[in-house]
Order: C-alpha cells, then structure tokens, then sequence
C-alpha cells in the first residue's frame, strides 16, 4: 500500500453520498427508564393525588348510602329528570321556563307537522262506504291527506280481516252525531279538580306551565332542549339557552331536592347524553356544569344507560321521545356507532295526529287549541288513555275528559271514537320540512384535537336506508359499449341482472301500517322501468341525469342528499331492521331483533310490543336465513319505560368502575389566579377540554 495512504473504513451503511443523518443507537439508560411510562406519572394521576391531599371540612351531616353524593342528570324536550343516584325515582319537572318582560313578547306561532286537511266539508271527511266488503275502504276526495289517511285505514283493514275481527258500519257518522250533540257537564264540588293558575299579577320569573295567558301577561315561554339538541329556533343564543338550563337545574335542587348553591362542591354529575349528540352540544353543558361547580362529572349515552336499568348487556334500544325516536344497538357495553339513527317523530306528533283525526270527528270541545298548554293537556291526557296498537281494542266506545280553564269552572266532557285511537300512533302523515323551519345550525366551537369520523355525522344505518335515494353512478365509456349492461325489450330499458343479496330493504314497500299481516312477507323491490320510443330520447335522458347530478350540492359526509334528513322519515319498523344491519351480518340481525327494548313514553302504548313484533317478523323472515322469533323485550317490573334510562345511568353512578370515569373541573380546564393591585384576574386556560371525555368516555 502506498506511504500516506490511509487505510480507509468500509461503509457499511450504504448511505454515503446522501443528506440523511442516520440516527444514532437507542441508548440503554433512556430503554430501561420510566419517565411518562406509568399511570402515577401522568396528569389524571397528579390530579387525583392533589384531590386526595385536599382535606375538606363539609359541615353537617351526610346520606352515608351508595350513590348519595352522585347527582343523575337527564335532560329531554319535555321533561327535565334530576335526582339522586341513591334515589328510585328522579325528579320530573317540565323543561321550559316563562321570562318576564316588560314589553309584550314577540309572538311564537306554532307550525303545525301533521298534513291537516284544507277544510272541515263532509266531502273531505274519510268514507265507509264498504261497496259489499266491510274492509274495503274508499275515499270521495283529492286532497292528498285523504290519500294518506285511506292508505293507512286499508292497512288496518286488513289486519282486521287477517284476525277475523268485524267492522262497524258507518262507524264515523255514527261518532260525528253524538259528539255534535253532546253537550258539557260543569263540575262544581269537585274541588281537587280546580288548578292554581298565574295571572298577569305576577312579576317573577316562573318555572312552570300554569300560565293563564302568557302573552297577556308579558310572559316568554320558551323550552331550552329541542330533539336532544339546543333549541335554536326560539332562542337567539346558545348562552339564553344555557342561562333557561341552568335556573331549571338550580330551581329542581333548591326547592324540590333541598341542595344549595355551596353544596354542589360535593355533587358529582352523571350526565346523560343523545346517542347521535353534538359534540358543540356537550361541550357547552359540561361547560355549564363546571360554571356551577360541580365535584365531577361523567357522560353516558341514553341507549347504554337503558340497558344498564334493563338488566342487559345486548339489545336493539329504542327510544321514543316527544320529538324524535332514536335507535341503536348496544354490545357489550358499547354503542355501535354505525348503527345509530334518529327518526323526526315522536309522541307530539301522535298528539297533533290524534287532535286532527279527532276534529274530522266533531270533537265536542270546540276551542281546542293546542298552543295553549291546558288544552295540550287535555289531548295528552286523552292520547294516555285512549290510543292502542292492538286491533281488538277498536270499537265504538264511550270516553270522557275533563277540560280545566283558568278562571272558568271545570267541565266534563264525552267523546265517542272508533279507529282513531289506533290510526293516531302511526303519524305518517308528517310534513318534515315543517320541523326544520326556524332551527339553526349550532356553530362548531370544539376546538380540541379530536379527529373526526364519518360516523359523527352520517352513520352506516343511515346510508343502508337512503340508497334507493342515492344518484345512479356516472356512466363511463366502457360501460356503454358492454351490450350486456340494459336489454332492450318492446321499448323499455331494465336492468339485466340485480342482485337480490345488495337490494336495500328501504327501497321496499313497507310502511309500519301497510303489512296487512304478521305473517305477509314484503313486497319485493321493483327496479325502475323507463319508457323511450328510441336511442335518441334515453341519450338525452341520460345527459339530463349528469346534469342534474352536476347540479347537486354536496351534503354532511359528501353525499349529494341530505342522508340523516331523509333517512329521518323511514317507518319505526324498518328503521329498526336497517339499524340492525349496520351491526354486521345475518348473526348480528337476529342476535339484535330478538332483543328489541323500547322505551319513552310513547312504549305505554298497549299493543306496542306485538305491533312491533309482528311488522319486523315480516320484514326478516324472508331477507334473514334461519330467522326465529322476533322478541320485544318488555321493560323491568313495575319500572316506568320513560325513565328507564335514568335509573340505568343511576346504577351507574353506584358502581364501584365509575371511579375510572370521573373528570374534574381541573382536567377540563385550568383555573390560574393573578393578584393585581386594585381586583383579581382569572385566566382560564384549556387543559384537556373535550379530550378528557374522550379518553375517560372513548366512544366521544
């Protein structure tokens, strides 16, 4: 080897002439360290240990029973359930508040959802004329209602003649005579009939529907939660809102639970949640439980707690409340979130149902109206005890109620019904663009760093049951050449192979009132038949579709429809099978349909379970293999279906697990004091925010 030559170093990296700076070996001290590798070391940690080192003098004596210090907390669009964990019962109170004003309120005109008819003319009226079959049902109108209606009553027809259960002849004529004639009894010596009411004397602000005339006396009656999300078509702000929440809350733990402003230090919350939420929504009510100064608190969603008060670790929950239904399956402690869907219908649409159908009858009480809340009351009062799902219930039958006006005497009134009582509870006769007027969408002010899934605003169910709405896929080049893509027979193009294992169940004609039996199979789909007389119209046909597709703006998830708006109007019954069939496959399908819980208010109904049964029985025998028995799994013993949740999410705040649940307000954000010379700066300081639910709740 030449002098001065150095011996040089073989390059075993095979990266020399390039910029990438290799890194260096792990060193074994940073391997065999702990730092931010055990639970001790982490903020929850910390947290915890500071909370442990706090001593807290609590002055006076304190409920020693399990859950006694834990506050369950449901809010609804009606009713407001707060109580404690350790109770058997929450407190119930009307979730709406009435503000005083000083000048008279703006006035709030209620939309009605139901399709009434345009007049009150015999002519409009349903007919029974039977021409020579009692089941046969007919109509001498145009208005589309009356289609609506007919279509519905001939379902029920048929049920009827499946179970060989006889129809009254001119039954209608028969009701609409005596309830014309009748005329109203007062009741004088009943005094635990006659109500408090609050005239315009009054200048607080009240909590309570016992108004005589809100408007005369400048009263603002408004209700903070809309179809479990803030109600954003009568207040203005998210905070009005949060400020009505807030003195409902403090109201019901002032005078109905006996728990001051300086106890709640001691409380912690259990919050139940929507299963489809917003996460804007949760994020400003936890907001407003830490404002209030709460201990801690947790979310759980209203399906998971139903099934926690159920006794259950499986089922298809679903919920009917008074403005929408929602559905979802639960496995083993966890909500599917592809299976989650919300129906725009609820008990208040069976209300205005049952109001309208009662009119074409001549209800004897003339001046309903249902903007008035004694008059809701009185309909209310009548859907409890009047309406059914079971077909034997219908006859010609005698009702009484009774109407209680402020300052007037108290008057008894009967009524004579027949297929009203079960044609209300199947409110199909809906104007879904009427519910979305006035609502605005809440602005997204979650800022945390949490990715975003499809599922958080369009879910699998939701997509299987608006397919059939879907556009047709873009025709490319090689598709048009394939002769085997449409057959042309005498002037008309259908599909030449469909798949019967893909066809989507929505698409069928099945409605929750027009399968005439249990045990009728549904209607298979029928593919769309287009009429052309030659090539030239289905290419001009074909280009009107691209373009109109063009056209089509673009929806939540990218879909060009609005799929969680369309997929609200399906029937329950094939909403339920859609939600199971987002689950998985034909095991998961019968694993959730022969485990069905319905809860809500509108579950009272008698009837529901085997109208239920019986609709979904007929929609998988056919499409599931090996089908048995559909089962509606009825609510615990002597437990009200209306706060099964509650007490699930009660059993919860008992459990020795909700320890790993709790966030403090110090894990949802930093308080830090800085003292100035002449007043106290507060800087608040995000410390987890929504991310401390996700990873203490991770299905947020």
């Amino acid at each position: 080897m030449p002098r001065g030559i150095p011996n040089a170093k073989r390059d075993e990296t095979g990266m020399r002439y390039t910029t990438f700076s290799v890194p260096l070996a792990p060193n074994p001290k940073h391997v065999s360290s702990t730092y931010l590798k055990s639970e001790s070391q982490t903020l929850w940690a910390r947290n915890a240990l500071r909370k442990s080192n706090t001593v807290v003098v609590e002055e006076g004596t304190q409920d020693q029973r399990r859950g006694s210090q834990v506050l369950v907390i449901h809010p609804g669009s009606c009713y407001l359930r707060i109580g404690k964990a350790s109770d058997v019962n929450p407190v119930t109170i009307p979730a709406v508040v009435a503000r005083k004003h000083t000048s008279a309120p703006p006035e709030i005109i209620r939309v009605e959802n139901v399709c009434r008819p345009r007049n009150n003319t015999p002519g409009s009226q349903k007919s029974d004329t039977q021409n020579g079959d009692e089941y046969d049902v007919s109509t001498a109108s145009n208005d589309p209602f009356d289609a609506k209606l007919a279509a519905i009553t001939l379902s029920l027809r048929d049920r009827m003649r499946f179970y060989k259960l006889r129809v009254t002849p001119n039954a209608t004529k028969i009701a609409s005579t005596f309830n014309e004639q009748f005329k109203p009894e007062v009741i004088t010596d009943y005094e635990a009939l006659e109500m408090e009411w609050i005239d315009e004397t009054c200048s607080e602000d009240v909590l309570a529907l016992q108004i005589a005339d809100p408007r005369l006396s400048n009263y603002a009656v408004k209700w903070p939660i809309l179809a479990s999300n803030f109600n954003t078509k009568d207040y203005q702000s998210i905070q009005a809102n949060l400020s009505d929440l807030e003195a409902l809350i403090r109201h019901t733990l002032r005078d109905r639970m006996n728990i001051s402003f300086t106890d709640y230090k001691r409380y912690s919350v259990v919050l139940v949640i929507p299963d489809f939420y917003d996460r804007a929504y949760i994020r400003e009510i936890v907001n407003l439980l830490v404002v209030m100064g709460f201990k801690q608190f947790c979310a759980q969603q209203e399906s998971l707690a139903a099934t926690y008060g159920a006794g259950i670790s499986n089922a298809c929950v679903v919920d009917i409340g008074a403005k929408v239904t929602s559905i979802a399956c639960v496995d083993e402690g966890l909500v599917l979130s592809e299976t989650r869907m919300t129906l725009n219908m609820g008990g208040d649409d069976i209300t205005e149902f049952l109001y309208v159908l009662l009119g074409r009858i001549n209800f004897p009480y003339k001046n309903l109206d249902l903007s008035r809340s004694y008059d809701w009351n009185v309909l209310e009062d009548l859907k409890s005890r009047l309406c059914t799902l079971a077909e034997g219930d219908v006859a010609l039958n005698l009702y009484d109620f009774i109407v209680r006006k402020p300052n007037r005497p108290t008057e008894k009134y009967g009524l004579r019904a027949y297929d009203e009582i079960i044609l209300a509870p199947m409110p199909r006769v809906i104007e879904f663009n009427n519910k979305r007027k006035g609502a605005r969408p809440i602005s997204p002010n979650v800022t945390e760093e949490i990715i975003d899934h499809q599922a958080d605003c369009v879910t699998n169910a939701m997509v299987i049951s608006t397919q059939h709405l879907m556009p047709p896929p873009q025709l490319t080049d090689s598709t048009k050449q394939t002769p085997t893509t449409t057959t042309h027979t005498s002037g008309t193009i259908t599909p030449a192979k469909v798949d019967s294992t893909s066809a989507d169940v929505s698409s069928m004609v099945v409605d929750i009132q027009s399968i005439p039996a249990p045990t009728d199979a549904p209607s298979e789909s029928v593919p769309e038949v287009i009429d052309v007389d030659d090539d030239s119209k289905l290419a001009t046909l074909q280009d009107s579709q691209l373009a109109s597709q063009s056209q089509v703006s673009t929806y939540p998830g990218g879909y060009s429809i609005d799929v969680c708006f369309e997929a609200s109007k399906l029937p329950l019954d094939v909403a339920i099978f859609n939600s199971a069939r987002a689950a998985g496959g034909d095991d998961k399908i019968r694993k959730y349909l022969q485990a069905v819980l319905v809860i809500g208010g509108t579950a009272l109904i008698p009837g529901m379970a085997h109208a239920l049964e019986s609709r979904l029985q007929a929609i998988a025998t056919p499409l599931v293999p090996n089908m048995e028995k559909v089962q509606i799994i009825p609510p615990p013993k002597e437990v009200d279906p209306r706060v099964l949740a509650w007490k699930g999410a009660s059993v919860l705040g008992k459990m020795d697990g909700v320890s790993e649940l709790w966030v403090t307000p110090s894990d949802w954000v930093c308080i830090n004091f800085a003292f100035a010379t002449s007043r106290v700066l507060i800087y608040i300081q995000d410390t987890f925010g929504m991310r401390s639910l996700k990873e203490r709740c991770f299905y947020l």
